[in-house]
């Protein structure tokens, strides 16, 4: 009997209880992929007909669509190539709450209709006393981009000539700006700016003055910059365009810029990514003075730039909930983080993997605090171990160093621990 004829039908291997499930689950289509590439194998004689089933539920994948969760110990704690920030689990849960049909846009006293996402304002609001409103886009680069386009479109923009900056991908501040149709006045040198270069280019074409924070890079040696709290005089609105998204002074980055130092200390408005320090979802944060922020939350490129009902409830959770994933990660003591190093590799070894512990050195990432060396931790394996983990059933992203696969820990929750160290004894397994 030719063994072709003993390979079980397309709605057989389907109607299989939890083939079925993962049906209901993952959706027809992609289980049905899945089940008739099971069956060319065994067509090919690569799979017993009586193993389709089994293959099939080996295959399929732990979650609907393609996304995968990498365990961060790269080392970089906004790691942009990772999604940035870790939500917390108030957010993940906010969520949750969110994905079904909300009040977001609905004010349940009257039944009719009310400000969008207005309690994730008022906790922003509420997070910076130095604001007097706040409205939220999409990300920092839209949030820009609205600030560029309402108050500045065919006029200038006056920033500092050491402040066009380029940040990730190619992605440059100068032709943003541009993109609006505003023109771009610089002050300054590369390296020098005065209080009296900004002066001296105001005039009645000028929209605003704006300070960037360099954010993955920094100048040293002879040089000279103007704080915001040198430009509150100026007749023009001051826009301090942050970046990483602290909303206060952090004790671990006691240089990194935050939202509500730049407002006190006389900026007009301040954009900020919430994907980065903040440690929440992506988005464009606008803090400032009630008549900025309501001019922007009026034009109509707002409209194209507004985040949806889950953003809003994840920034709102984020806000005002307890410590973040990246908060927590900066608070971790370089004595626990080699303490959980040495732990791991002493059950590694125990295994038979080659695995050692010491200090190393992580970074903040996503452009924030850049020059900052936070000491941290790392288990120590050989080079190859790398792809193996990447490319795990768990994947796991370390990083190599002078022919070495390092583990850093910093970015790392405790409880984590020992998923890593299943990890590492599969790759080895594997390897």
């Amino acid at each position: 009997m030719d063994v072709r004829r003993r390979i079980p039908g397309t709605d057989r291997v389907l109607g299989d209880p939890a083939v079925a499930a993962a049906v209901r689950r993952l959706g027809r289509d992609p289980v049905k992929t899945i089940v008739h590439s099971a069956q060319e194998r065994a067509r090919l004689g690569e799979l017993a007909p009586e193993a389709v089933v089994d293959a099939v539920l080996a295959a399929l994948p732990p979650v609907p669509g393609s996304l995968r969760r990498v365990r961060n110990a790269s080392g970089v704690l906004l790691h942009t190539n990772l999604g940035r920030a870790a939500l917390s689990e108030a957010a993940v849960e906010a969520i949750g709450a969110a994905a079904g049909t909300t009040d977001v846009e609905l004010d349940l006293e009257t039944g009719r209709r009310g400000p969008r996402g207005r309690s994730t304002v008022d906790a922003l609001v509420s997070a910076v006393p130095a604001a007097e409103a706040a409205h939220v886009v999409n990300n920092g680069a839209a949030a820009l981009a609205l600030v560029a386009t309402a108050l500045a479109a065919g006029k200038e923009i006056v920033l500092a000539r050491g402040e066009m900056v380029e940040i990730g991908d190619g992605f440059r501040i100068p032709e943003l700006l541009a993109s609006t149709g505003a023109r771009l006045r610089e002050v300054g040198t590369t390296n020098r700016v005065r209080p009296a270069d900004y002066a001296e280019a105001i005039g009645p074409e000028t929209g605003f003055v704006l300070k960037v924070h360099p954010s993955n890079f920094r100048i040293t040696g002879f040089t000279s910059s103007v704080p915001v709290s040198a430009l509150r005089s100026l007749p023009v609105p001051v826009v301090a365009d942050i970046g990483s998204g602290l909303l206060r002074p952090h004790p671990q980055l006691p240089t990194e810029p935050d939202a509500q130092t730049a407002l006190a200390e006389g900026a007009d408005l301040v954009t900020a990514s919430g994907d980065k320090l903040l440690g929440g979802p992506q988005a464009g944060l606008l803090l400032g003075t009630d008549e900025l922020v309501h001019r922007l939350r009026r034009h109509p490129l707002a409209r194209a730039l507004r985040v949806d009902k889950l953003t809003l409830a994840a920034l709102e959770a984020t806000v005002q909930g307890p410590p973040t994933p990246t908060a927590r990660a900066l608070e971790r003591s370089e004595q626990d983080l080699l303490a959980r190093a040495e732990a791991l590799a002493a059950r590694l070894r125990e295994h038979g993997v080659p695995a050692g512990a010491r200090a190393s050195t992580a970074t903040v990432g996503g452009g924030g605090a850049p020059g900052v060396d936070l000491p941290s931790a790392a288990v120590v394996l050989p080079e190859h171990y790398a792809k193996t983990l990447r490319t795990g059933p768990d994947p796991v992203l370390g990083r190599i160093e002078r022919g070495e696969c390092l583990l850093d820990l910093r970015a790392l929750e405790p409880d984590e621990d020992e998923a890593l160290h299943a990890a590492v004894l599969e790759a080895h397994r594997c390897g």
